[in-house]
């Protein structure tokens, strides 16, 4: 039995979908639908979105005419998730470290949802099981931060106020992660949460992907597929198989 880390926790109570409530959609269609093109993905393809969340990529995947599977270890959400499913899209609690029963022909792991662990093993573990989960040349695509960008223009302390409660959160870069705290009353009770994501930087993620025999075919650095800018880009993301 594996202990409770900040994720399990979090990412299962309904505080965290108030305060990600207004998350842009239309950055996540345009990133599937550039993606898919790009790709040239047939719509026969078998797409795991891993960790799905609440659905958001999976559904509009899906819209467009793919088999999607989603799969999260948050129960909640994928409860939530589960509202959206038919015959091509199916929602499942699943660990990331745990391997796949099935093999796909993509599997995209999206929206920084990786780097959570303090030991790289675990890490390495995630990619290893997303590569034996994927068929012959099958696509695997990875969206993380730039966490270059992050760094420089790091916002140390906001107020956020969404369904009547104030959100108090900070920021900062410790021991390797950026870690996000986030403090709040909510049911007349004080509530704290944190968000601990790695700081991994290109060269390490690629490292990552190396060493487990992955081969990246494209880097981009945004939703519209631009060149990964190391100074500019918002997001890194890898095409690898």
């Amino acid at each position: 039995m594996k202990t409770k880390e900040w994720f399990t926790d979090w990412f299962n109570t309904p505080y965290y979908h108030i305060l990600y409530k207004d998350r842009n959609d239309a950055d996540a269609q345009l990133f599937m639908t550039n993606i898919t093109e790009f790709l040239a993905l047939p719509r026969t393809t078998h797409i795991l979105d891993l960790p799905c969340g609440k659905g958001r990529h999976s559904v509009y995947l899906n819209s467009l005419g793919y088999k999607v599977t989603g799969g999260d270890l948050a129960e909640n959400s994928i409860t939530k998730a589960k509202v959206f499913e038919n015959d091509t899209l199916k929602f499942k609690v699943h660990d990331m470290r745990e391997p796949f029963n099935n093999s796909y022909d993509a599997i995209f792991n999206l929206f920084t949802s990786f780097g959570y662990f303090e030991d790289d093993k675990e890490d390495l573990l995630i990619l290893e099981n997303i590569k034996n989960g994927l068929k012959n040349k099958g696509y695997f695509v990875f969206d993380f931060l730039n966490v270059e960008l992050v760094k420089r223009n790091l916002v140390a302390s906001e107020t956020k106020i969404v369904e009547d409660i104030t959100f108090n959160i900070t920021r900062e870069i410790k021991d390797g992660f950026i870690i996000k705290t986030i403090n709040f009353f909510a049911d007349d009770e004080h509530r704290s949460y944190t968000e601990r994501v790695k700081y991994l930087d290109e060269a390490k993620i690629r490292a990552y992907f190396h060493k487990v025999g992955f081969t990246i075919e494209n880097t981009f650095g945004n939703y519209h597929l631009n060149t990964f800018d190391v100074n500019n880009s918002n997001r890194l993301i890898f095409v690898a198989r």
